[in-house]
């Protein structure tokens, strides 16, 4: 909270038993205020009240490296009114009691609850590492920075997370990617993404300028400032009354001397600027594996059995660059990573509390991520009454029909809104909240794009795939299942995947095992057997807005676009059989609607 992307988690025993992003309920997107309806949400989800809970955990630490804070601070005069600014800033996220009090109109009189703040990024490696499968790991978390601190480096044993070295502000790889972005023209929260598909689409004019905006040293690397804005007192983005973000200016002039005037964000992308994403992300590629290098030459010095020096679990914005990821496995000595799937900072409220239940209170470990669907589900009657309201025509149908008609729309080119069981947990719509589309056909990404998605040209769709099959599509063999690895696709399987081959002939996959997401494995499996594509084109099920997160929100996306069927629950209504919303007239339009 008070930082984009403000979420809220409820553990129990050391369990995760819900957890949601503000911005699915109050639809703004990365919201960066207090998290009060995710947190009632959370509280709805447990069946408790605030006067229940024991401990609250915040994955933000004011105190944390404050000698290095009056250190910069001192060396840079100039900035000591920022300083003093920022610990202002911070004071309100200090009161954590009347925060919930205001929040929740509970008498904080009632709360019984201890607060704990833990660091930023040791909430990161936290919320990768108690989720994780393994005893001993590796941890890393990088990202635009946090508490002073934009990357850090850890040993991961049992309930300890033991730091092996912090990069400190203004040395930021996060905040080198951000400022590129801007430079080219893309200056909102979160935009990142979007230029790391567009990278392939450039050629290494510009590897050389990059190596001196930033560059290796030591087992760390630095920043040459002269191409950034002085680090403010926001320390790159500021938080609106309105919860919303705002990016400071990141770049200098000496970006403009170097490669010319930068792109205004609604001009036509030019060969500079896709030259300048392929450079960015080449560069950071380069350093991100230099890290991780010099991360396992410290912690393969403690752990003695060679299984654990190949673990590395991962978290902080940054790691959700899938390009990178599915790259470390050939660039640096590990072999398998834990990803967390809501790996930016919507992923602190998990590592915050697992950190407080497993380091702070030394609880046991028992709890193992094994899939991301941690968010909200409704009841079919829910679902009918929300079709109802809307005055929708729609059937109901059994499990056996409705995987079997959903699939025969999808292999005939149709587009299906599914949305089903718990909302993920996480950026990625991972196939309960999804748009569904066949892999295979050549002008599908145009189709998604003018009729619903209304992306940028360049942006790729994922490839969901039975996780069995994995190896037959794709040279990557480490799995996927939060969608958060690149790999080629093998040539003799593009053409068949071409609505989600990308330019370079890269898919960002999603592997899906049936102990997983059975219904949606399923679905695919009934594709397989129409089509011989054991995969399905998924994006996140929303058109330029927030995932959806209510069975009303994903009626609307589904009236308001060209989407061709809504699957919900076991309900399918089709735009051919509602024709006020195609503009047939009653008579072509066959009524269906059963009980």
């Amino acid at each position: 909270m008070f930082h984009a992307d403000a979420s809220a988690v409820i553990v129990q025993d050391g369990e995760v038993l819900f957890a949601i992003a503000e911005e699915r309920l109050n639809r703004k997107k990365h919201y960066g205020g207090f998290p009060a309806l995710a947190i009632q949400a959370c509280l709805d989800a447990a069946g408790a009240k605030i006067s229940d809970v024991d401990h609250v955990a915040v994955g933000r630490d004011s105190d944390a490296n404050l000698s290095r804070k009056v250190q910069y601070a001192l060396a840079n005069p100039a900035k000591i009114l920022n300083f003093i600014r920022l610990r202002r800033h911070k004071q309100p996220f200090n009161d954590l009691r009347s925060l919930f009090a205001d929040a929740l109109h509970a008498d904080p009189r009632w709360f019984r609850f201890q607060e704990h703040h833990v660091e930023h990024h040791i909430a990161h490696i936290a919320s990768a590492f108690y989720c994780s499968p393994w005893e001993k790991a590796a941890g890393f978390s990088y990202d635009g920075s946090g508490d002073f601190v934009s990357a850090m480096m850890a040993d991961c044993e049992g309930n300890e997370i033991r730091v092996k070295e912090r990069v400190f502000l203004p040395h930021s790889l996060g905040s080198f990617y951000t400022m590129i972005c801007e430079f080219i023209g893309y200056k909102r929260y979160g935009d990142e993404g979007k230029v790391m598909g567009l990278a392939p689409y450039g050629r290494d004019t510009f590897c050389g300028e990059m190596n001196d905006i930033i560059s290796v040293a030591g087992d760390t690397f630095r920043l040459n400032l002269d191409y950034f804005q002085p680090l403010g007192s926001n320390q790159g983005m500021r938080i609106m009354p309105d919860g919303t973000v705002q990016l400071a200016p990141h770049f200098s002039r000496k970006m403009v001397e170097m490669f010319g005037e930068a792109r205004d964000p609604n001009a036509e992308l030019s060969q500079r600027d896709m030259d300048l994403a392929y450079a960015m992300q080449h560069q950071f590629e380069n350093i991100f594996f230099h890290l991780l290098n010099g991360l396992h030459r410290q912690t393969a010095q403690s752990r003695t059995q060679q299984a654990m020096q190949e673990q590395l679990v991962m978290a902080g914005g940054c790691a959700l660059n899938s390009v990178a990821n599915g790259k470390l496995f050939d660039r640096t000595p590990f072999q398998t990573t834990w990803i967390q799937p809501a790996a930016g900072d919507e992923g602190l409220a998990v590592g915050a509390a697992l950190h407080t239940y497993h380091s702070t209170l030394q609880q046991p470990r028992r709890y193992v991520m094994k899939n991301s669907y941690l968010g909200q589900e409704f009841t079919d009657a829910l679902l009918e009454s929300a079709l109802r309201s809307a005055r929708l025509r729609y059937r109901k149908l059994e499990r056996n029909d409705l995987l079997e008609q959903v699939a025969t729309q999808i292999a005939a080119g149709k587009v299906v809104g599914w949305f089903q069981g718990r909302m993920e947990w996480g950026p990625r719509a991972l196939g309960n909240r999804s748009i569904l589309a066949h892999p295979g056909l050549p002008d599908m990404k145009d189709v998604l794009n003018a009729r619903i998605k209304h992306r940028e040209w360049f942006r790729p769709f994922a490839p969901s795939i039975l996780a069995e099959r994995q190896s037959e599509y794709f040279e990557g063999s480490h799995p996927s299942p939060f969608m958060l690895h690149v790999y080629k696709i093998r040539p003799e399987k593009r053409e068949e995947l071409c609505a989600v081959n990308h330019v370079d002939d890269t898919g960002r996959l999603q592997t899906v095992a049936r102990d997983e997401n059975p219904l949606y494995y399923d679905l695919i499996c009934a594709f397989e057997r129409k089509t011989k594509i054991p995969v399905l084109l998924n994006t996140s099920f929303n058109e330029n807005e927030p995932v959806v997160c209510m069975p009303e929100q994903a009626i609307d996306c589904f009236m308001r676009t060209r989407m061709d069927v809504l699957a919900i629950g076991p309900f399918v209504a089709l735009k051919s059989e509602n024709p006020e919303l195609t503009g047939q007239s009653e008579t072509e339009a066959e009524c269906h609607l059963t009980a």
